[in-house]
């Protein structure tokens, strides 16, 4: 009898998932319904990722430099403050220079009138356009979506069997291997596939095929000091790293935390197990 009720219930979750990936496949044939992503990112080898993972503070200094030379022109990061640069290995004398190379708007004065000042550790990355109409008047018509979070923001759904085992392997990583398909992404359209003018085929990209973006990387645009090649995909893999730590920074004392509570639970079922037994077998006594 279990094993039919366990079969039955196997049965109703299983079929529909199976019909439903079928008829996303039937409706993404010609003639049918999109899908996007068209291709799906592959899984990245991050040092951040699994549950005792932790940041590499070169690959976020790295990832800060693409940022600033290449992204900033466009992307803003409202929600990050110079001072908290200190947590990728920079000084605190680093963090105040790094922080007046920006100009940052304050005020009013005793005139009543706003003027611009050199940043300071409590200022916040000042933003490109100073408003959404002005960003996308500038970018084809579609306002480049502020950073800050984009790493947690964004992630494609991985479908049956795998969020099964993402459950066992802490797959988080979803955002950064997204982010770094994206921007090294970029290819031709296939053949009689039409795309709007003014954007490009990016097979990778979640919402469409193409996107207004243009392909904002390539072999040699950013300066690297620390001798790592200076290629599109080591860019992609810095910056998106930069973008998991904007946007989880506090992820190693989680998971240092997440550690700690589990082997606490350990023991603590262990002795509950201990005294359970020895309570019950002075009973039989």
């Amino acid at each position: 009898m279990k094993k039919l009720i366990a079969g039955v219930l196997f049965t109703a979750f299983l079929t529909p998932l199976c019909l439903s990936v079928a008829n996303a496949a039937e409706e993404g044939e010609e003639g049918g319904t999109p899908h996007y992503p068209i291709e799906h990112p592959h899984q990245m080898d991050w040092s951040f990722a699994g549950p005792l993972g932790t940041y590499d503070r070169g690959q976020l200094q790295r990832g800060l430099k693409v940022y600033r030379d290449v992204c900033s022109a466009c992307h803003s990061l409202d929600l990050v403050a110079f001072r908290t640069l200190s947590d990728l290995g920079y000084s605190e004398a680093q963090v105040k220079a790094f922080a007046a190379e920006y100009e940052i708007e304050a005020g009013p004065d005793n005139d009543g009138n706003m003027y611009m000042r050199p940043g300071i550790p409590s200022d916040y990355f000042p933003a490109p356009f100073e408003n959404a109409e002005q960003a996308a008047a500038s970018n084809n018509g579609a306002a480049p979506p502020d950073l800050s979070l984009m790493a947690k923001a964004r992630g494609i759904k991985r479908g049956f069997p795998t969020f099964i085992f993402d459950i066992f392997t802490q797959y988080q990583e979803g955002g950064p291997d997204y982010i770094h398909a994206l921007l090294t992404g970029y290819e031709d359209a296939p053949e009689g596939t039409e795309i709007p003018t003014g954007t490009y085929y990016n097979p990778y990209f979640a919402n469409a095929a193409s996107l207004a973006m243009a392909p904002p990387l390539s072999d040699g645009i950013v300066a690297y000091d620390d001798g790592t090649p200076e290629t599109t995909d080591q860019y992609a893999r810095d910056v998106a790293a930069f973008l998991m730590w904007t946007a989880e920074p506090k992820l190693e004392d989680r998971k240092q935390t997440g550690l700690v509570v589990m082997v606490f639970l350990v023991i603590m079922t262990v002795l509950v197990y201990l005294t359970k037994k020895s309570v019950y077998s002075r009973k039989h006594d």
